[in-house]
Formats: C-alpha cells, structure tokens, sequence
C-alpha cells in the first residue's frame, strides 16, 4: 500500500477540513459512500491540514481548526476502552466541525467481551459537548497509558441475531452523527455500518441484536447522517431516505 499522501476533502457534522492522509488513512476515512469522513480518522497533525469550512459560520478558512482532545481510558466493553476523544473546533466561532473517538484493547491476547453503552448513551451523544483538557491552541499533547490497537476485531465474522452472516468487521469508528459504529465489509464486498447499541457479544464472532430496536426515522442508511423525520433525501450524502 502506498504511503504517499494525497489532499482530501473529510467530512464532519459541522463542516470539512481539506488535509493530505495516507492510503489508510483514507480508507478508514471511507463508510461506504462517495465521500470520506474526518471522524473514523482521528486526530490529524495541525500541518496537514490546508483548510477548514464551518457550517456555522458558512465560511472556509485557511489552515487547520483547533483541534482539542483528551484521554479518558474509559472502558465501553470488556477488554475494550475509550482511549481517546477529541475534536476539530472553528478558530472564528468555537463551533464543533467534526469529533472522534479512538478505541484500543487494553490486553491484545484476549477477546473482547460484551459491548457497553457510552456514557452519556450513543442516542445523547450529537448533544453532548466534549470538554477536553487542553493546553494549547492548536494541539494537546498528553501521554497515553499503554495499550493496544483493537486491530484484531478485524475479520471478524458479524452475524443477525438469526445466525446468517451479513459481513466481516473492519473497524470501530463514529459514524457522521456522531455515533459509535462497527463498520463492516457486507457479504456482497461493499461497505455498510453497525450501531454499537445493536452488537450482543464479542467473541470468535460478532453477534447482533435485533435491528428493528436501532431503527430511527429519518437516519440515512448509506452514511448514517439522522435527519428530520419526514425528510426524502439526506443533506449529507443526498442518498434516498
């Protein structure tokens, strides 16, 4: 895989960045639809970034966005914790552009056991402001506790709660509402996601729950976007609903 970077546009709920990524980078910047998304990213260097678009403001800046974060190794399954959460910030309004959640295990030879919900829930989570800890404008550099990447979810086979396989798992991410998701590799090769609420158990396998309990009216089924219920495209992805 080449290790040359290329200049993207990444997606958020509030705005984009345009900002140089790997190959993996941008494929795990990729949930299945024409676009790439910042969240699933992570946190970027303040020089990779070009430029910033704010919804709020309606406007692009030159150069990056604050970006803020902390580390608050919180456990959201067994064997499996929140390792670090942050956001992109608009220098002009303070408004939030994208956020981004980073998961790691903290014992890499065992599995990973039944998922928990975030607190506050995933269903609060588009409200809940992140407060991070920081000490510059720009970056926040803290040192992180000793863990590992949750890399070996990948390959994992998913299945419903009948017991058909519908995929493979490649990654845990945020999808462009700010929700926690499984994304997955659909039978079919495409590229869909699983709302975290809806996993059952971890283990050899990846077992879900009932679907009809994750649905949501308006909720794009091609990036995840929740929009107001009535609606007949997405306004993010233009998708229809």
């Amino acid at each position: 895989m080449s290790s040359e970077l290329r200049l993207k546009k990444l997606r958020g709920s509030g705005g984009y960045v345009m900002a140089t990524v790997t190959d993996e980078q941008q494929m795990k910047g990729n949930l299945g639809g024409p676009d790439l998304f910042l969240a699933p990213i992570g946190r970027l260097e303040a020089e990779r970034i070009t430029k910033h678009f704010c919804n709020t403001c309606e406007k692009e800046f030159e150069g990056s966005p604050k970006i803020e974060f902390e580390n608050p190794n919180e456990e959201v399954a067994e064997n499996l914790i929140l390792y670090e959460k942050g956001q992109y910030i608009c220098n002009s309004c303070n408004a939030s552009i994208a956020e981004y959640r980073e998961f790691r295990k903290q014992d890499e030879t065992g599995d990973v056991g039944v998922a928990k919900p975030l607190e506050p829930t995933v269903e609060s989570a588009p409200q809940q402001v992140v407060e991070p800890k920081v000490q510059t404008p720009q970056q926040t550099v803290t040192q992180p506790d000793p863990a590992t990447s949750v890399s070996s979810i990948e390959g994992r086979g998913v299945y419903d709660e009948n017991a058909n396989k519908i995929g493979t798992a490649k990654q845990v991410g945020i999808d462009s509402t700010q929700s926690m998701v499984l994304v997955i590799t659909k039978n079919d090769s495409t590229e869909g996601s699983v709302p975290w609420s809806n996993i059952k158990k971890i283990g050899e396998i990846i077992l879900l729950g009932n679907p009809e309990e994750v649905s949501q009216p308006g909720k794009c089924s091609n990036c995840g976007f929740g929009n107001k219920e009535g609606s007949k495209f997405c306004e993010e992805c233009g998708t229809k609903i």
